[in-house]
């Protein structure tokens, strides 16, 4: 019988080395090929790692408005404030800020609606047919837009100084969000009288609308008499219409002669 001890198995595995041996052999064949008969079952895969989803922080335009217009102490910082505001869609698709014309100080303050075509194009309030049109009702109260004093001067503005895509009337959220800007103006400017042209003037200021029920009645905004008027625009529709807006005119004549 073979000795199976430590010192003699080692020897004859020397001396199988020795011969050239560099495998073991089992005394069974395998067969590396063979499939088994239960597959192994798969590894679970790892379950996603889940993301909170980023909560979208809403922006108080209207507040950013305030905190902006406010921070202007003068007219030129008010316009510098209104051209550095990127929260209304609006001045993506308008070409030109429209922020005021004529005499900063004048008695009388036009409050519009929003910049036309013309408008956008030369960067000015009432510039096309409209305009020219109140140029020539308020020349025949002695009042212009060019004069450059206090009681003959005019101040023109609009609640919105950009252009709506086609002229399309401005919507609520849109003169929420430049109402500050144009309090600010008032403040700034410090008219003795306002005009509301139209009705998106009288519901921005008034919170009113209905021009043919409200135009030709003195009223109070911002802390100024305001009188709500129709809008040249109009007036050229509806060319009747031109005798309320003379009686409207005479009747700012005679606020002015007596404040």
């Amino acid at each position: 019988m073979e000795s199976t001890d430590f010192h003699s198995l080692h020897a004859m595995l020397e001396w199988q080395v020795d011969l050239g041996a560099t495998e073991a052999i089992s005394d069974t064949p395998v067969n590396r090929y063979e499939v088994p008969k239960t597959a192994p079952k798969p590894a679970a895969a790892a379950a996603p790692l889940a993301i909170a989803p980023v909560a979208k922080v809403e922006i108080d335009t209207v507040a950013e408005a305030a905190m902006a217009a406010n921070a202007a102490t003068d007219l030129t910082q008010l316009q510098a404030a209104l051209s550095d505001f990127d929260h209304c869609e609006l001045k993506r698709g308008a070409r030109n800020l429209v922020f005021a014309d004529g005499h900063a100080g004048a008695r009388v303050m036009i409050i519009g609606e929003a910049p036309g075509r013309d408008e956008d194009q030369q960067g000015k309030p009432f510039v096309g047919a409209a305009g020219q049109l109140l140029d020539k009702m308020f020349a025949a109260i002695d009042l212009d837009r060019g004069a450059q004093t206090q009681d003959s001067g005019l101040y023109i503005t609009n609640v919105l100084p950009w252009r709506p895509p086609q002229n399309r009337d401005p919507k609520p959220a849109e003169i929420a969000m430049m109402l500050p800007f144009v309090e600010r103006h008032v403040q700034l400017a410090k008219p003795d009288l306002l005009i509301c042209m139209g009705n998106i003037a009288c519901q921005a200021l008034l919170g009113k609308t209905g021009i043919t029920r409200l135009r030709g009645t003195w009223v109070e905004a911002m802390g100024k008499p305001v009188m709500p008027m129709f809008h040249p625009a109009y007036l050229l529709r509806n060319p009747a219409a031109k005798r309320e807006a003379w009686a409207d005119l005479l009747d700012i004549k005679a606020k002015l002669r007596g404040t």
